[in-house]
């Protein structure tokens, strides 16, 4: 089911998945906007014990809270993973950074029931709520 970006906005704990210690890589561009936005966002990588002094987290179960949405920016193999994830946990939004996607990925988070947004960038969409502030 294709997700309401307004709705999804709405939401106030956020995980991104694909965050990096690279901060010009997008992963990091969107956890970092998303807290400048307000959000409370968890930023997951295996690979990452922490983020700015914020730890990180290896996957979704490992979160100490369950997120109201999940942006995903990773390549399309591990999406299709990150949904079944969001799936097995109970997560209902799912956010898929374009490049992120695949016909699978969103074809497999629709037959679960998963809200999902594709083909739209997290960074432009809250841009208006950092100018807002």
């Amino acid at each position: 089911m294709t997700g309401d970006i307004a709705e999804f906005l709405q939401q106030e704990v956020w995980a991104v998945v694909g965050v990096s210690a690279n901060p010009d890589k997008y992963g990091t561009k969107v956890y970092h906007q998303l807290r400048r936005a307000g959000y409370t966002v968890y930023p997951v990588n295996p690979k990452l014990a922490s983020l700015d002094g914020e730890r990180c987290y290896p996957s979704l179960n490992k979160l100490p809270h369950k997120p109201d949405a999940v942006s995903v920016v990773v390549p399309p193999q591990v999406t299709e993973q990150v949904v079944e994830q969001c799936a097995d946990l109970g997560i209902t939004r799912v956010w898929m950074q374009p490049g992120s996607e695949s016909d699978k990925a969103i074809q497999a988070a629709e037959e679960k029931g998963l809200q999902v947004i594709h083909n739209q960038c997290v960074l432009i969409q809250t841009q208006s709520k950092i100018k807002g502030k």
